[in-house]
């Protein structure tokens, strides 16, 4: 007699699935190839659109060009000329001292404001949606008002400092008050974005956790500091690379609020590039800043994003 071999059920089970995709193959042989020809336009086109304003971004950069044509080709040098330019380097500590006095301040109000607002009290819905304000409004009606309060002798805020005896003020004329208004509005209208995201972020801490530490005899900022704040690190680092990266690239609250003044004491890398190509005409020399500005922008968000990583791995 001959063995006949009788398949069992694992075997049987593990050949359905395949018969399956043999019977789903043989229906649709050329799907797979249907679908990358469908989609093969989009593609070409996203990529046509980003790379050709990308690729001549970088040929303009190495030209000496400006409003008459694309002028020569001269390599490096804008790059060089920008890392000896004396008004680069002022407009690089003035973006640092903006974005990282901006970036913590609003990051530790919006986290303060995320915790009061984790409690129930009344008027809780109305104050959120006070304190959503400053974002909700646009940029142009935020920086008219708040000139129209600083901008010149007669405005409330010098008024006001003149009655209280600190004489005639004029606060966008000197550079350090100027600068401490810009930083100032930045931060106001920042906090509502942070208060979002904190909010968010304390939504994954377990009520379970911090009540143990409560009765392990730990006070409130203990717990924020060890328990909340670990837990909370990943949503805080990406708020920071948002944050950071909305404020460097912010052009209209420093141009529409200061334009740059006084002497240049506000002008962010952004303002510097902007003045380059729109009003100095230096087209090259102002694409190579917006370049640099990029390249600084792609390393901290690397820093940031290997944090993050780091943050999970250990959660």
């Amino acid at each position: 007699m001959t063995d006949v071999s009788v398949p069992t059920r694992s075997a049987a089970r593990t050949d359905r699935p395949r018969g399956r995709e043999r019977k789903a193959e043989s229906r649709h042989p050329g799907s797979k190839k249907t679908m990358a020809a469908m989609l093969a336009p989009s593609i070409f086109l996203l990529i046509a659109l980003n790379a050709y304003p990308l690729f001549y971004a970088v040929s303009q950069s190495l030209r000496d060009g400006g409003i008459a044509g694309p002028g020569e080709f001269i390599g490096l040098e804008n790059y060089t000329t920008a890392l000896q330019d004396p008004a680069f380097w002022e407009a690089v500590r003035f973006t640092l001292l903006f974005t990282v006095v901006s970036v913590f301040v609003a990051w530790v109000i919006g986290t303060a404001l995320a915790l009061v607002l984790r409690r129930s009290f009344p008027g809780r819905s109305v104050f959120r949606v006070l304190l959503l304000l400053p974002w909700v409004v646009p940029v142009v009606v935020s920086t008219t008002s708040w000139n129209f309060l600083v901008a010149t002798p007669s405005s409330p805020v010098p008024t006001l400092l003149r009655e209280l005896g600190f004489g005639d003020v004029q606060i966008l004329a000197n550079p350090g008050s100027a600068m401490a208004i810009v930083i100032i509005f930045k931060i106001w209208g920042t906090v509502p974005f942070m208060m979002m995201m904190m909010s968010s972020a304390l939504q994954a801490v377990d009520p379970s956790v911090e009540e143990a530490c409560r009765l392990d005899g730990a006070s409130r900022w203990q717990r924020i500091r060890h328990v909340i704040l670990p837990i909370m690190s990943k949503p805080v680092y990406i708020a920071w690379v948002l944050a950071s990266i909305f404020t460097i690239n912010d052009f209209p609250s420093v141009f529409l609020l200061t334009g740059g003044g006084p002497v240049g004491s506000t002008s962010t890398l952004v303002v510097f590039a902007y003045r380059l190509v729109f009003q100095d005409f230096r087209t090259g020399y102002g694409v190579a800043v917006a370049f640099l500005i990029t390249t600084a922008l792609i390393a901290m968000s690397i820093y940031f994003f290997r944090r993050i990583n780091r943050a999970s791995a250990n959660g």
